[in-house]
């Protein structure tokens, strides 16, 4: 798929995507996310909407782009996080520019897991995947 993104999808940028999709769900939805870990399931909540509408991925990459950017923003203003960019061997991996790394030194991908709850649904759950990934590192 490609994406026809607003900002070059850099590390420096993830934090523009973020604030975009944050006015965007204020305007389209009503919904006011405020990087906390609890507005993680009103991003569920809004992926769930798009499903039920019967959108599909594809439909909306980039908005989906834009949701991972926030759940990335989220892990690095809770959890301690930094995005980094993925390069060489990395990109067939992860499927996305930007990855997030935790403080231990994991990289997850927040972007990738925000298209799997699209395509899969609530087994794919946000709040759960911030809880796995960057409560761990909150706490320590």
């Amino acid at each position: 798929m490609e994406l026809r993104l607003r900002y070059a999808p850099r590390a420096v940028n993830a934090g523009r995507f973020a604030a975009d999709i944050v006015t965007s769900a204020a305007q389209v939805s009503g919904v006011q996310l405020d990087y906390s870990v609890g507005s993680l399931a009103a991003v569920d909540e809004i992926i769930e909407d798009f499903r039920g509408s019967g959108i599909d991925s594809g439909q909306v990459g980039e908005t989906l782009f834009g949701f991972g950017c926030y759940v990335g923003e989220v892990m690095v203003r809770q959890g301690g996080a930094s995005w980094r960019e993925v390069g060489g061997e990395e990109v067939p991996v992860f499927g996305f520019p930007l990855v997030v790394q935790l403080p231990s030194g994991q990289v997850c991908n927040p972007i990738g897991k925000v298209f799997k709850r699209m395509d899969n649904g609530p087994e794919d759950d946000l709040s759960y995947f911030y809880r796995v990934f960057a409560e761990p590192w909150r706490r320590a």
